[in-house]
């Protein structure tokens, strides 16, 4: 079965998936993204730019997926988490904290100290988590990018996923204009350049390694971990210039243009759900 999400206009995607229960629908984008910029009357340009194009952005996907997951009582690690379960949907953290049993931020920079919705820590990487326990869900937002050793990586999180559970991967394309850009430039200009796109601070700068950063990689070294995918999509990232008005509507333009023509946006991330099967081969 194909099981990548295919994302089109106006009407987002349902997406192809192995589980039903995982397919994103409007109603499951428009309840993150209410819980994200209804709470004051108007909408910004931003927010309402988007929404009046048809488009979401790649972390309301993935926001959407975790929602579905992570349902009443369901224990949840959140591997790489940082200062932030979502850094910009702090409603929706709020909301899933609440109703999820366990919930185990992990993470080797002190930034996991600051984090207000995680119950437990580790600080340390997932490496050393094994003495945690096992879980219902196990995510990586924004964390698949940086990590250097895959598949030791993998096995351990294997080790963290009750069977039958689910991991759920949020992560750059490799092959995508900003991720190839990163990887020829010194980490020195990261983040200058990360500030004045973003304005992100100095310790949410990392060094990046793309050694899973494909469909096919992720794949591979999932079933090397013993899990299956069941759910997968490529998302188009249009938020390069999301604090420049003008350029931003110039993106969002582009990727409607391509939507139209059939041909995938350059700038994208990639989203992957994988259930555990069976526990790694031993030595493997």
């Amino acid at each position: 079965m194909n099981t990548e999400a295919t994302v089109q206009p106006f009407f987002p995607p349902a997406g192809v998936s192995d589980s039903p229960g995982l397919r994103v629908t409007l109603d499951d984008l428009l309840a993150v993204f209410n819980l994200k910029y209804r709470r004051t009357p108007q909408l910004g340009w931003g927010p309402r730019t988007r929404l009046e194009r048809g488009y979401f952005t790649p972390d309301e996907y993935y926001e959407a997926v975790v929602r579905r997951l992570v349902v009443d009582g369901a224990d949840w690690a959140d591997v790489g988490c940082g200062r932030d379960i979502f850094p910009q949907n702090p409603a929706l953290a709020r909301e899933l904290a609440a109703k999820c049993g366990r919930l185990l931020g992990i993470d080797p920079d002190p930034n996991v100290r600051d984090n207000p919705f995680i119950k437990e820590s580790h600080e340390g990487p997932v490496e050393t988590a094994g003495d945690k326990g096992r879980f219902d869900v196990v995510t990586l937002r924004m964390v698949a990018e940086h990590i250097e050793h895959p598949i030791e990586s993998l096995r351990s999180i294997a080790a963290l996923t009750k069977p039958a559970g689910h991991v759920v991967v949020f992560t750059p394309s490799k092959w995508s204009p900003v991720p190839i850009v990163t990887r020829l430039t010194p980490f020195s200009l990261h983040h200058p350049v990360k500030r004045w796109l973003w304005g992100t601070e100095t310790r949410d700068t990392f060094p990046v390694q793309y050694k899973m950063n494909t469909r096919r990689r992720l794949r591979t070294l999932f079933l090397e971990a013993g899990f299956k995918e069941v759910f997968f999509a490529r998302l188009p990232d249009c938020r390069l210039f999301a604090h420049f008005p003008a350029l931003n509507r110039v993106e969002l333009g582009l990727w409607r243009l391509c939507v139209a023509t059939g041909l995938r946006y350059p700038e994208s991330c990639l989203l992957g759900v994988y259930q555990l099967e069976r526990a790694a081969r031993a030595g493997a």
